[in-house]
């Protein structure tokens, strides 16, 4: 996969998942998603089109994007996620501080940037 793509699919899953989230929150985000991407050995592209593990690739009707600002600076998030280290200690899951997930219980808890919390195995 090209830069270029995994660019795209990087900026969409931060867009999806948490747009309106601080840059923070933005960076971590990404960085669990590179970081799976990593672990798998995977692509960015492949990571977050694994089903059932981001809730906005089987939850809505279209990928694209309807808000213009927030796609750009998402976009300028997922450039600095993927050329800055990661501060998530190598985070591979989240989720919103809202929802109690079964499966946060089984997992190393690593910190809440904006309204989501980080975990790794």
């Amino acid at each position: 996969m090209s830069f270029l793509e995994g660019l795209l699919w990087l900026t969409l899953n931060i867009y999806h998942e948490a747009r309106s989230e601080p840059q923070i929150g933005q960076l971590a985000v990404a960085h669990v998603t590179l970081n799976r991407a990593a672990n798998k050995h995977e692509s960015v592209e492949e990571v977050v089109r694994e089903p059932y593990q981001f809730s906005w690739t089987f939850q809505k009707d279209s990928y694209l994007p309807t808000e213009t600002d927030a796609f750009v600076k998402c976009m300028k998030t997922a450039i600095k996620a993927m050329t800055t280290p990661d501060f998530t200690h190598g985070a591979t899951f989240y989720h919103r501080q809202d929802v109690h997930p079964g499966w946060a219980e089984s997992m190393t808890y690593v910190a809440q940037y904006g309204a989501h919390k980080f975990y790794k195995k």
